[in-house]
């Protein structure tokens, strides 16, 4: 005989951010990226003495 198996999922109630990011205001990890340019930076780098905002904006042409 096959084990029982669920029919009903439990939806994920969790906002995007929640399930793809950091909680708001939480650190986030070093890391480096690649700019426009084409030169690297690090988060340190960026960051002035209030912090640093990124955007990730996904082109339309990626």
């Amino acid at each position: 005989m096959l084990p029982a198996l669920s029919l009903f999922a439990q939806a994920d109630t969790r906002s995007f951010a929640e399930r793809y990011g950091p909680a708001i205001g939480a650190p986030v990890p070093s890391f480096t990226a690649v700019d426009q340019t084409g030169a690297s930076r690090t988060l340190s780098s960026l960051a002035g003495p209030k912090g640093t905002w990124l955007l990730f904006f996904r082109s339309a042409d990626w």
